[in-house]
């Protein structure tokens, strides 16, 4: 049940950063909220992956919940700079 929870909360993370992502302002503001998403989902996939025995094991943690200085610091500016693209954008959607 805890894993379907953590599941769910990866899922509304990433929504929420492809429509931070959507209501940019500008182009490179759409590239980088995209890009920090994508990075963020592809690096779930991995972990959850390697997990469940369908990849071999590569390191990579869990964001938000693994054990690491660098990864949560990593993770941690990441989710910052979707903050900041929010909060200048304010619901301007791009068209």
């Amino acid at each position: 049940m805890a894993t379907l929870i953590v599941i769910v909360l990866f899922i509304a993370v990433l929504s929420k950063g492809f429509k931070i992502a959507l209501a940019s302002r500008d182009d490179f503001g759409y590239l980088v909220a995209s890009g920090i998403t994508v990075m963020l989902g592809v690096q779930t996939l991995i972990n959850i992956g390697v997990v469940i025995g369908m990849l071999p094991p590569t390191g990579i943690p869990l964001p938000f919940i693994s054990y690491g200085g660098s990864s949560m610091l990593g993770t941690m500016t990441c989710m910052g700079i979707l903050m900041n693209i929010s909060s200048f954008s304010r619901g301007r959607i791009r068209k």
